[in-house]
C-alpha cells in the first residue's frame, strides 16, 4: 500500500511539465532547496520526502526501490499530476530510474544525477546490510561525521556543508536502514535505460567519489538521447554545492522538453 508522504508542491500552475525531484539517502527534501526556490518561478515543483526521511513516516524493515516509486506515483495521483519531469540524485536517481520500469508513460524526460544504474555486487551488498545494523546500532551522526566530506567537497560552503551533515543526523536509523536493505536488493537499470524514449540530462559532481564521473558518462552512453554535465568542484551534491551551475544545466535542459 502507498504512503503519502511529506512534501513540498509549490510554484506556478502554467503550460510548463511539473518538475517532481527525488532526494537521496540520507538527505530529505530540503535537500532541493535551491532547485525549489529557482524552479518555482516559472512551474509547479514538487519534492517529496521519502518514507523513512525528512517529516514522513518510517516504516522499518525494507524498503525496496519499487515502494518509493509507487509512493511517488500515488503522491502524483493524488496531487492530479499525469505527465512531469521526474529528477533524482543519488538513490533518487534509482528510484527515478525504477518509475522508468514502472510508469514510463507518465514521465516526459530524466534528470540522473551523481546515480549509477547497475545492480549492487556481492560485496556492496553486505556492506548495505552492514551499515543498516550499524545505523539502527550506533545511530546517525557517526556515519555523518564520517561521510560528511565525500557527500559535498571539503572546500565546500561552510553552510552547505552544516545543511547536509544536519540532514543526516536527523534522518530516522529505522528509515534509512530499511532504505539501505530495500537498495541491496535493487535491480540492474543498465538494459532498460537504453529503452528510454524521452530525453535524460545527467549529472555528475566532478570530484564525487560514490559515483563517479565515469558511472554518469556511463549511464549517458546507455541513454539514447541524453546530455551529460560535469560540475567541476562538487562531490555527491553538485545541486547544493554548485547550484547556480546545476540550476542553469537544469534550466537549458527543461527549456528544451517543454520546447
Amino acid at each position: 500500500m502507498a504512503l503519502f508522504p511529506a512534501y513540498e508542491d509549490i510554484g506556478t500552475r502554467t503550460d510548463r511539465l511539473p518538475l517532481v525531484l527525488v532526494h537521496g539517502h540520507p538527505f530529505d527534501r530540503t535537500m532541493w532547496t535551491p532547485q525549489l526556490t529557482e524552479f518555482a518561478r516559472t512551474r509547479r515543483v514538487i519534492a517529496p520526502d521519502l518514507r523513512g526521511y525528512g517529516a514522513s513516516p518510517v516504516v522499518p524493515g525494507v524498503t525496496p526501490l519499487s515502494v518509493f516509486a509507487d509512493d511517488i506515483a500515488a503522491l502524483l495521483d493524488d496531487l492530479d499530476v499525469d505527465r512531469f519531469v521526474l529528477a533524482g540524485l543519488s538513490m533518487g536517481g534509482q528510484i527515478a530510474m525504477e518509475c522508468w520500469a514502472r510508469f514510463p508513460e507518465r514521465i516526459a524526460a530524466l534528470v540522473l544525477a551523481d546515480t549509477f544504474a547497475a545492480a549492487e555486487t556481492e560485496e556492496g551488498r553486505r556492506g548495505r546490510y552492514a551499515m543498516a545494523d550499524r545505523l539502527l546500532r550506533e545511530g546517525m551522526r557517526g556515519y555523518a561525521d564520517e561521510v560528511l566530506h565525500r557527500m559535498v567537497a571539503p572546500h565546500a560552503d561552510a553552510d552547505v556543508a552544516a545543511h547536509v551533515h544536519r540532514m543526516m543526523t536527523a534522518t530516522p536509523p529505522e528509515g534509512a536502514a530499511a532504505a539501505l536493505r530495500g537498495r541491496a536488493e535493487r535491480p540492474d537499470y543498465r538494459g532498460l535505460l537504453t529503452h528510454v524514449t524521452v530525453p535524460a540530462l545527467v549529472v555528475v559532481g566532478e570530484e564525487d567519489t560514490y559515483t563517479p564521473v565515469a558511472d554518469a558518462r556511463a549511464l549517458h552512453a546507455a541513454l539514447p538521447d541524453a546530455t551529460l554535465h560535469v560540475v567541476a568542484g562538487a562531490a555527491h551534491l553538485p545541486n547544493l554545492e554548485r547550484p547556480e551551475e546545476f540550476n542553469k544545466a537544469l534550466a537549458e535542459f527543461l527549456e528544451r522538453v517543454d520546447a
